[in-house]
């Protein structure tokens, strides 16, 4: 008479499933296996979820970005009238070019591009060569009052550029340099953020090199220009579009030392001909706005590699 199997209980199948699961070793250990598959599949399934509201709160900051300048660039081609109507329109429904055919043809225009180009050219240029210059001095040369020189700079980079405002103005007015080209450039050829940028990333170049070129007989400028400089190419993209940035939209400067028409750079033509003394032509101002940032963001979107490279290799947050 046979007797017959009972089903196996919950707790027995469970044990059995383990020791299925389990591997022995030559030594005769018993390895448990992996853990189950569910518990990974729940693991992934969270992660889609995190990087939908990652990829959410990225679009909702950078549809707040761009928003003013959507707004700004579609207002350049609307008449004052639709401007001024409520409920707003963001879409044109009359596009017109009369806003730029003023700033082309009725405000010479040319002239204010020409001065902030030759401005911010030269302003630059002085930085890359001074700034250069002076960060490799701190950096890779021993001389008296370098620490003290070097703390000098930092508290440069703390004071506020109202503080020596008027002082510089009343220097530009007796040396006779007003409404000049010098009065726009000279007091902005070397920057401390520009030194102290510099600076950084030369005091990352091994010393090796230098003393090489200075065993074959090479002079410190040789060595700066032949060595340093060919090797600072991502700073130099950074120092070249900050100082870029900030001489193309200095307003209060060329404001006050260009006390002629035909001095004036873009901020300051932009404010004075957009603004009347009773009403603003916001079409006039929007459509001057986008002729003012349309060089920055091209040089940017050129120059964004080199840019992001030297601010990670300074070190600067």
């Amino acid at each position: 008479m046979t007797i017959p199997e009972t089903a196996p209980t919950p707790t027995e199948k469970v044990l059995t499933e383990r020791k299925k699961a389990e591997r022995t070793t030559a030594g005769g250990t018993r390895v448990p296996a992996s853990p189950p598959v569910p518990a990974r599949r729940r693991r992934t399934r969270r992660l889609p979820a995190r990087r939908a509201l990652i990829y959410g709160v990225l679009t909702v900051a950078v549809t707040a970005t761009l928003l003013p300048f959507v707004w700004m660039l579609l207002g350049a081609f609307k008449t004052q009238g639709e401007l001024l109507r409520r409920p707003i329109t963001w879409w044109p429904e009359q596009p017109t070019l009369e806003n730029f055919v003023v700033w082309f043809t009725e405000l010479n225009i040319g002239t204010f591009y020409l001065n902030s180009a030759v401005v911010a050219v030269f302003t630059v240029l002085g930085n890359l060569l001074f700034c250069s210059m002076v960060g490799y001095a701190l950096a890779k040369m021993d001389f008296p009052g370098k620490r003290f020189l070097f703390l000098l700079v930092m508290v440069m980079l703390m004071v506020p550029g109202v503080v020596t405002f008027v002082p510089l103005f009343v220097l530009i007015s007796k040396l006779g340099m007003v409404s000049t080209y010098p009065a726009l450039i000279l007091p902005f050829l070397a920057a401390p953020m520009g030194v102290f940028l510099m600076r950084q990333f030369i005091a990352g170049i091994p010393d090796s090199l230098i003393e090489a070129a200075r065993i074959d007989g090479a002079g410190e400028l040789r060595t700066f220009l032949r060595i340093v400089m060919p090797l600072c190419g991502p700073p130099l993209a950074t120092l070249g579009i900050l100082t870029f940035l900030g001489s193309w939209n200095n307003f209060l400067w060329p404001l006050v030392v260009a006390q002629t028409e035909e001095m004036y750079t873009l901020p300051v033509a932009l404010s004075l001909y957009s603004t009347g003394q009773n009403a603003t032509d916001y079409g006039l101002l929007l459509a001057g706005s986008v002729l003012v940032i349309a060089p920055i963001l091209l040089l940017f979107v050129a120059l964004q590699r080199y840019f992001i490279q030297g601010v990670a290799a300074t070190g600067i947050k």
